[in-house]
Formats: structure tokens, C-alpha cells, sequence
């Protein structure tokens, strides 16, 4: 009896640790990239405005981070994943979305600087619908591959682009406090 116990207890051990799931929505807990390297879910939670939910932010990184300052001073690979929870989000709220949180966390000279990046990466937006999932990755070297509904868009050149980006969900003014606190969650 006790091996049957011992035995049941080992195989419980190996398997794998039940996946994270938010609104009906499986969250891998790692990844890998394109080109192989692994990534771990430093965190992931619901967007919502003005209590309906909009979309399922993760933030996937080579090494998990705590705070806002480590996850932009490792120029490793990072992804943003956005699963969409809503019916419909138009294009044009899309780019006001981002519009605002670029101008709400990037210093005004950087983002004179950013902005004709900021209007390529604006151009490859189109309305976004429940079940579409918009992918960035940041790759060093190359920048931030735009995926969406998975359809590659193209790339916008430039860490200091994807960190302007970043800062949209993990600078002083977020989107949400709480969605910045969720997406740093796993390097506390």
C-alpha cells in the first residue's frame, strides 16, 4: 500500500502545474520565441474600462522582473500579448488608447522623437474584435514585431520605441494601477 501511495505521490509531482486561466482564457505560463528562447509569464491581467472587460494583458520576459525599472533595462526579448475579450474595439480607440498612453508616460521631447514610429505602429491597427490576440515582441537588435490576429504587420525599429511602449502598462501613469501591479506580479 505504501508504494501504490508513494508511486501516486511522485506521479502527482511530475505533472504539470495547472496552466493560469483568466476570463476563459488559457495563459501559457512559458513560452518560446521564434528563435528559441524561452520566456517566462512575469505577469497577466484583465484590462478593463468602465467595467467591461476589454482585452487580457501578459507580459512575457527572458528573466522575471519586479519592478517597471528592470523590466526596461534588460534588453532581452519581451512580449506583450493582448487577448480581446470585448465585441468590438474600433481602430480608432485603438490609436486614441495608445496615443494617450504614449503621451502619458514618455517625456515630451522622446516622444517628438518617437513620434513617426508611433505612426507606423498606429497604421498597422485595424478594429479588433473578442478572440483576437495583438502579439509584440521585442527583439533586440530589430525591434517590435507587430502581430495581430496572426498576421505579421511589420516591425517599428528601436528599444527605446518597445520601452515607450512598455511604459503605456508599467509607467507612472498606466492604463490601470492594477493591471501594472498584475504584470509585474511574478518577479515579486
Amino acid at each position: 500500500m505504501r508504494i501504490v501511495l508513494m508511486t501516486c505521490c511522485i506521479l502527482m509531482l511530475a505533472l504539470p502545474a495547472k496552466a493560469l486561466e483568466i476570463a476563459g482564457v488559457a495563459i501559457p505560463e512559458t513560452i518560446t520565441s521564434d528563435d528559441g528562447t524561452a520566456m517566462v509569464l512575469n505577469g497577466a491581467g484583465i484590462r478593463s474600462k468602465f467595467f467591461v472587460d476589454v482585452y487580457i494583458a501578459q507580459l512575457y520576459l527572458e528573466k522575471a522582473a519586479a519592478t517597471t525599472k528592470d523590466v526596461l533595462a534588460a534588453d532581452a526579448r519581451k512580449r506583450m500579448v493582448m487577448h480581446f475579450l470585448h465585441d468590438k474595439v474600433e481602430k480608432a480607440k485603438l490609436v486614441e488608447a495608445w496615443n494617450d498612453g504614449f503621451r502619458n508616460n514618455t517625456p515630451a521631447d522622446r516622444l517628438a522623437a518617437l513620434q513617426q514610429r508611433i505612426d507606423q505602429f498606429n497604421a498597422m491597427f485595424a478594429d479588433a474584435g473578442k478572440g483576437d490576440v495583438i502579439v509584440l515582441d521585442y527583439i533586440p537588435s530589430q525591434g517590435t514585431k507587430v502581430t495581430i490576429a496572426g498576421t505579421e504587420k511589420g516591425a517599428i525599429p528601436g528599444k527605446d520605441f518597445n520601452d515607450a511602449m512598455l511604459l503605456i502598462w508599467l509607467g507612472d501613469k498606466p492604463v490601470t494601477k492594477d493591471l501594472r501591479a498584475k504584470l509585474l506580479a511574478a518577479g515579486k
